[in-house]
């Protein structure tokens, strides 16, 4: 017995240390083919334009526009008519006219973050109609007196100003400003002196353009609208685009020379320098029922005074120097002497206006305006203007 356990041992040993194989058949199975379609039980729902609001999205973008835009818009209508019959006329004097003057006036500011630009376009036209005596002489040389009336007008104008700009800080800002002036119809010397011998001014003739580069400072006080700008780079440019005003002669001068031009066959004149611009606008009363505007512009042209040649500081010695430089020949056996320059003097233009409104529609406007430019006349010229007609402003804010 104890044999057949030692044998049994034995061989449960080699079968341990032999390596052990298994094999095994795998069947192929054909496995049918079945579309599976997935279920969404979530129910769905539909969106379409009833959930998009066209009256809103239109107000909130006219809120934004209104909130970027200041718009102002002002025209006014003024005149007067008086007249008398021929009795009145030859017992108490007197004579018929009739002035008509309009005006218009926009302010539009655009405002976006940082960056601002405000536009400025304001013009006036007006007519008068006065009786003139003129004299005539027919062929037999004699002569007659008529009294016609006369159409000339008084007020001519328009400009237009751009000023965009980038603020710093919560007063100061700097950009530049643009403006132009110029007129829309024909001047003449007089109301007897209209024919194209007589033109003295038309559109473009003169033109008037600056521009300048600088910083802006504006007062935060409300009750003193106040705005500063100081341009050390400007420039400062006339035109006189019609060939009739440069060469015709008023006040004993030529109008090229009268507006500053170097010569008769030249249509323009450029300067630099710098300028500075002052402006204030603030209504007054509950009902803003009196408005004050005043801007002060002076131009220097330090820059072209710079290259200025042969420069003639006193007026009379310039005029002289210039005779003789336009009366020279070549056959007069001397050496033609230079070309004499009046230095560039500063160029003033201070404009202010008062409005009084009685009611909504009638208003009464004194204007009053100061010019001084060298180039055209040596004296101080103001104008002052007192109207009252109809008016309106339309503002959006």
């Amino acid at each position: 017995m104890k044999r057949f356990y030692a044998l049994l041992v034995l061989i449960s040993a080699l079968a341990a240390a032999l390596p052990a194989a298994a094999q095994i058949s795998i069947d192929e199975v054909e496995a049918p083919q079945e579309s599976i379609h997935f279920r969404d039980r979530m129910k769905s729902t539909p969106v379409d334009v009833d959930y998009f609001s066209l009256a809103r999205y239109r107000a909130e973008r006219a809120a934004i526009r209104r909130e970027r835009n200041y718009l102002e818009i002002g025209g006014g209508l003024q005149g007067s008519l008086s007249s008398h019959n021929d009795p009145w006329i030859k017992v108490s004097g007197g004579d018929n006219a009739i002035a008509l003057m309009a005006t218009f006036n926009l302010r539009h500011v655009f405002t976006k973050n940082l960056f601002s630009v405000e536009t400025k376009v304001s013009a006036s036209f007006g007519y008068n109609r006065m009786k003139v005596e003129t004299t005539t002489t027919d062929d037999e040389g004699r002569t007659h007196t008529e009294s016609n009336g006369v159409w000339f007008k008084n007020q001519d104008e328009f400009v237009i100003s751009v000023a965009p700009s980038f603020k710093m800080s919560k007063n100061w800002s700097y950009g530049s400003i643009i403006n132009f002036r110029s007129q829309f119809v024909n001047g003449y010397i007089s109301r007897t002196q209209q024919t194209e011998t007589d033109r003295k001014s038309s559109f473009m003739a003169p033109g008037y353009l600056d521009a300048s580069f600088g910083i802006t400072y504006k007062c935060p006080r409300e009750k003193l609208p106040l705005s500063v700008n100081l341009s050390p780079i400007a420039l400062s440019a006339v035109f006189v685009e019609d060939r009739l005003v440069r060469e015709n002669v008023w006040d004993g001068k030529p109008g090229w020379q009268a507006y500053g031009l170097a010569s008769e066959n030249e249509t323009s004149k450029y300067e630099g320098g710098s300028s500075i611009q002052v402006d204030f606008d603030r209504s007054f009363g509950k009902n803003g029922f009196l408005r004050y505007r005043t801007s002060l512009y002076s131009f220097l042209g330090w820059i072209t005074n710079i290259g200025l040649k042969n420069k003639v500081s006193d007026y009379s010695e310039y005029k002289k120097q210039l005779d003789a430089y336009n009366n020279w020949t070549a056959d007069s056996g001397t050496v033609r002497p230079p070309k004499p320059n009046l230095p560039v003097h500063p160029t003033v233009r201070w404009s202010n206006t008062i409005d009084i409104k009685a009611t909504k529609y009638i208003s009464t406007t004194l204007s009053f305006e100061l010019y001084y430019n060298r180039a055209q006349n040596v004296d101080v010229q103001t104008r002052t203007l007192l109207s009252v007609g109809f008016s309106y402003t339309f503002k959006n804010k």
